[in-house]
């Protein structure tokens, strides 16, 4: 593994970047206030290939690698966490799987679109009574003929709101357990599918997270991603993936709160003296820049071992507890050097501290990164 970013990655950040600036950070406190979704934003974005840029050129992507994607994901969490996962999603859970596992047809249909930024597509998962124990799927699909009938609730389902289509996972065969597990793609409009309630979260407000309801909802059998009672190794590998990239969102925030406050610090006065002159806060920042270079170089790590096609799944766990706790810690310490003023919604470390604390949540909490990176230490895997 280079460490040094090739010339074409280094223009992509450089790129990606000036983008966040540009067209995403004037809105970023606006989009926390309200919950709008940035929609724009999104189509913009896939105008730049961020919203598929590992994917092939074939299928819309910007056939770039992996590094690249978790580079796009922090530049934008930089700013604005709530897009910066809006492309995560896109990029990985959703594009990424319908890559891997989607066919011909079912990639014109879903990916295409998506990719160009003409469609969003959301990841549902997670159900009110099951989030870590991802096989306990209490949503049902049972085949009639060339249909299955879905019955069921999604919860959390980051873009749900929005969302064209949905990769749904469903129980087809309750009495196989994980293997039982199948993944279905339910379209926008469907008879029997509708919106649930829209979360009412700590941060990441402008992401449409919301239920997802079904009620004897008819979906082709064609809309099927790969074979019945795949979806259990489906979802596993496809939140490897994932995982990098809510690293990736957690090094963005982390950077964006430490670069707010090294600029406070330079500017802020206290006893005659910038508070950056004082031994306290160089602490706090040599800290917070040690945990972020720290955090960056295991996402990137992560990355590069997906590009290789091994198997990366103790090194995106690796990456993603760090990253996610990091991120935390960063933002705690932007706003004890902030101050009085770091408790305000007026200055942008208040936000990243909300922020921050879902990255160690979602995908897979810290307490299950852990289980899995116990799982193949002990197995006698070496990251």
């Amino acid at each position: 593994m280079d460490l040094e970013l090739a010339e074409e990655q280094k223009l992509l950040q450089k790129s990606v970047r000036e983008f966040a600036e540009q067209e995403v950070r004037p809105f970023a406190k606006e989009l926390d206030e309200t919950g709008r979704f940035p929609r724009e934003i999104i189509r913009k974005a896939a105008g730049l290939g961020l919203t598929a840029v590992a994917l092939p050129e074939s299928c819309g992507g910007a056939g770039m690698d992996h590094i690249s994607y978790s580079i796009t994901i922090e530049e934008i969490s930089r700013v604005c966490a709530s897009t910066g996962v809006i492309l995560s999603v896109q990029n990985s859970l959703y594009g990424d799987c319908l890559h891997r596992y989607g066919t011909e047809d079912q990639k014109r249909k879903f990916l295409e679109p998506m990719a160009c930024g003409e469609a969003i597509g959301s990841y549902a998962l997670t159900e009110p009574q099951a989030g870590s124990n991802a096989a306990a799927l209490a949503t049902k699909a049972i085949r009639k003929g060339d249909r299955y009938v879905v019955n069921g609730t999604k919860a959390w389902i980051t873009c749900g709101g929005v969302a064209d289509a949905a990769m749904v996972y469903v129980n087809t065969q309750p009495e196989k357990g994980e293997k039982g597990i199948t993944v279905l793609m339910i379209e926008k409009g469907a008879p029997g599918f509708k919106i649930g309630k829209e979360e009412k979260k700590l941060g990441i407000h402008a992401t449409a997270c919301t239920e997802l309801v079904f009620t004897d909802c008819e979906v082709p059998v064609a809309n099927r991603i790969g074979n019945e009672g795949e979806g259990y190794k489906i979802a596993l590998s496809t939140l490897d993936g994932g995982r990098v990239g809510i690293a990736s969102q957690a090094i963005g925030i982390a950077q964006g709160a430490y670069e707010a406050a090294l600029a406070y610090a330079r500017q802020r006065q206290a006893f005659g003296h910038p508070i950056a002159e004082f031994e306290a806060i160089q602490f706090m920042l040599a800290d917070m820049a040690t945990e972020i270079d720290a955090a960056r170089l295991l996402a990137r790590r992560a990355a590069w071992k997906q590009d290789t096609g091994a198997r990366f799944s103790m090194e995106a766990s690796i990456a993603k507890l760090y990253a996610s706790e990091m991120a935390t810690r960063v933002a705690h310490k932007a706003i004890q050097i902030h101050g009085g003023n770091g408790y305000s919604s007026e200055y942008p470390v208040e936000r990243a501290y909300r922020d921050a604390r879902v990255t160690e949540i979602y995908e897979g909490t810290s307490e299950i990164q852990r289980l899995v990176i116990a799982s193949w230490a002990l197995r006698g895997h070496q990251p």
